[in-house]
């Protein structure tokens, strides 16, 4: 098997990182690969924020953990608190996705965005996990100033998030279901 496919094959969700940080060299390389991701008539709408101050990712995460406390349906709280009461599972390095807002095609082309940081880190030796709960402590009391601090450009609006970082887990890839693909064969 070749190499992209084991990554592709062994590469599962990390929901726990020992805080140790990521060397920069591989943190570049992920951004260079989150780059050379492909977008509709190569318009690139998208903006990555790459933050290794792990305080603020720390400080990131009480807040949404907060806003999840604070939410009527307690599922997403509960959950988090099954994990260890961790948003972002104690990675020390987390990708922002950032998209143009009301850009056709933006969502498609933020996930590949997406895959390619999680794939790369995949590669690199580094554990990761993608993460839409990455959103959550910009929409509470304190996104604004979250947003400041990190230098959110202005019309855009939040797309992914991926964790990075060591983990301390292992875990099995899910299993795939083949059943999922149909095949049309030519005459």
């Amino acid at each position: 098997m070749n190499e992209t496919l084991k990554t592709i094959e062994t590469r599962f969700s990390c929901r726990g990182y020992d805080g140790r940080s990521v060397e920069m060299e591989k943190v570049e390389a992920l951004a260079k690969a989150a780059l050379q991701a492909p977008s509709a008539m190569n318009l690139q709408p998208w903006e990555i924020i790459v933050i290794t101050d792990k305080a603020l990712i720390d400080e990131m995460d009480t807040a949404a953990m907060e806003v999840a406390a604070a939410m009527p349906d307690k599922g997403l709280y509960n959950r988090m608190m099954e994990r260890g009461g961790k948003m972002y599972y104690n990675a020390p390095c987390l990708f922002l996705i950032l998209k143009e807002a009301d850009k056709k095609w933006a969502d498609l082309d933020c996930g590949i965005v997406t895959q390619n940081i999680a794939l790369a880190a995949t590669s690199l030796g580094l554990d990761n996990v993608i993460v839409a709960m990455a959103a959550i402590p910009f929409s509470g009391p304190k996104g604004e100033e979250f947003k400041k601090r990190i230098s959110w450009p202005e019309g855009y609006e939040f797309g992914m998030g991926v964790c990075v970082g060591y983990g301390n887990m292992t875990k099995e890839p899910h299993e795939i279901n083949l059943e999922k693909v149909r095949y049309v064969h030519g005459g």
